[in-house]
């Protein structure tokens, strides 16, 4: 018998939130099969198993939050007997029981493929089996305990509802076996605040019709349900809301959703969220804030943009007003190295980068994250291009990693997706600068041309720099903030940097 406990899969981590189990009590497991989808302060992270063998036990449910170094998973030796659990699935065949050895992989018969626990498969190795349906067995405790207390989320969805087949009835891990006939009723699916509404409205989740993806509870089943009405079909949780407007379809969300008639709501800070708003407590009150503005004329940069996508290298890449900003803030670095340092307060140092990690600000369902490019300043305009489109689209379906939010050493926000002109942003720990990027609008601006002003219509942003006034003072920052406004005023330019 082993236990898997849950380890530390980023820098100091101290605690993580079960999301969903992959697997379930009597499926037949390989080292670095994925068993369960964790979300630490820093982003989701899927944990595959360090031993080969059976589950005997999910030790913790679907939603709660435990510390490092907590069990959270039984494996036992080899396949299950016939009588006591269902059988595996074709293709599958019991291993014994594997530990890795993580001073040398290769000798626990991972060769060259073994990855370490808790970071996944190494990019480019063979592709994950299928998984498998991922109901969590329920505890000694009564099923609307269980309920109660179990979430049922994940990015971009709910998990698959795990149907008990006929001949193979679904067992609770510490319950005894059902009798003859007998079938465990379906997990019921539904997000905790709708899990909360029900409770407080005295609704038996599991006998709401689901309408949402993957056979989601969602808060209208539920109010639909008290009110002796069926929820419309097909809608979504949040979907009663307001619609959000067209600029934020980009984020993947679904509006606001309205709160059953309650007055008050609650919401547990943890996970992305909790680690957001403590950096950036940390940040304003440790780094003297300052903050310049400027507008610029963008009217060339919105035809250059229109002429990228047009160009057989920016084929495959989604091309925006972000990508030339991006390249703007790495060629006005050279001229002010100060804007890509570091203040070292044990040290006293101020730290140089020769090298530009850029972050790129994302808003997800779960919080904000800030994952960055590597060495964006070495790369060409198409390549810089891919990889921000990469993290993006990786932050969206919330599979960022500790490892692409980590050593970071500028950033831009872009609030502009909003329909927001400027803010006055805070700077990212371990950073000394950020830099706001607002909408393009269209809008009367004064041109002089051969001496004489002329007013025409122009496209339009307002750029806002925050920057550590500590190591940057006024006449750097306004030198990077012009050099950036100067890219984007005529692209060409950049040719001078």
């Amino acid at each position: 018998m082993n236990e898997f406990k849950l380890p530390d899969v980023g820098e100091g981590l101290t605690e993580a939130e079960i999301v969903s189990w992959k697997v379930k009590a009597g499926d037949v497991v390989k080292v670095n099969d994925v068993i369960v989808e964790i979300e630490t302060a820093k982003s989701l992270v899927e944990l595959p198993s360090p031993f080969a063998g059976t589950i005997q036990e999910l030790l913790v449910p679907e939603g709660e939050t435990v510390a490092v170094g907590t069990p959270i998973i039984r494996i036992g030796d080899g396949a299950p007997a016939a009588d006591s659990a269902p059988a595996a699935p074709a293709g599958d065949s019991a291993e014994p029981a594997t530990e890795i050895d993580l001073s040398n992989p290769a000798a626990t018969g991972g060769g060259e493929n073994q990855t370490l626990v808790g970071y996944g498969p190494r990019e480019g190795a063979g592709k994950r089996r299928a998984r498998k349906s991922s109901g969590v067995p329920a505890p000694a405790a009564s099923r609307a305990t269980r309920d109660e207390v179990q979430g049922a989320f994940a990015p971009g969805g709910a998990r698959p509802v795990d149907v008990p087949e006929p001949d193979e009835p679904a067992v609770p891990a510490s319950s005894p076996a059902s009798t003859a006939g007998q079938q465990a009723p379906v997990t019921v699916l539904a997000k905790p605040p709708v899990r909360k509404l029900a409770k407080d409205l005295g609704i038996d989740l599991r006998e709401v019709t689901a309408t949402g993806p993957h056979g989601t509870i969602t808060r209208a089943d539920v109010e639909a349900h008290g009110t002796g009405g069926a929820a419309a079909s097909g809608a979504a949780e949040g979907s009663a809301g307001p619609a959000m407007p067209g600029q934020y379809a980009d984020l993947g969300r679904t509006g606001v959703a309205p709160m059953g008639g309650a007055r008050e709501s609650r919401e547990p800070i943890k996970g992305v969220r909790k680690m957001m708003a403590q950096a950036m407590v940390d940040s304003a009150f440790s780094a003297p804030h300052v903050t310049e503005w400027v507008t610029v004329d963008v009217t060339k940069t919105m035809k250059y943009v229109d002429k990228l996508k047009s160009e057989r290298a920016f084929a495959d890449v989604k091309v925006s007003p972000l990508l030339v900003v991006a390249k703007a803030v790495c060629l006005a670095m050279r001229r002010t190295p100060e804007l890509n340092a570091t203040w070292d307060e044990a040290a006293q140092e101020v730290v140089y980068k020769g090298y530009v990690n850029l972050g790129i600000a994302a808003a997800t369902p779960r919080g904000l994250v800030v994952p960055n490019v590597k060495d964006a300043d070495a790369m060409a305009l198409p390549e810089l291009g891919a990889a921000i489109n990469d993290l993006t689209r990786t932050a969206r379906d919330g599979k960022t990693q500790p490892a692409e939010m980590s050593g970071g050493t500028f950033t831009i926000t872009n609030v502009g997706v909003f329909g927001v002109d400027a803010g006055t942003p805070i700077i990212n720990p371990g950073e000394s600068a950020i830099l706001c990027f607002g909408a393009v609008r269209k809008q009367p601006w004064v041109r002089t041309k051969n001496g004489r002003d002329k007013v025409s219509i122009r496209s339009v942003t307002t750029l806002a720099l925050s920057f550590d006034h500590r190591l940057i003072d006024g006449e750097k920052g306004s030198r990077f903030l012009a050099d950036v406004a100067r890219i984007l005023e005529d692209p060409a330019s950049a040719l001078m940097f």
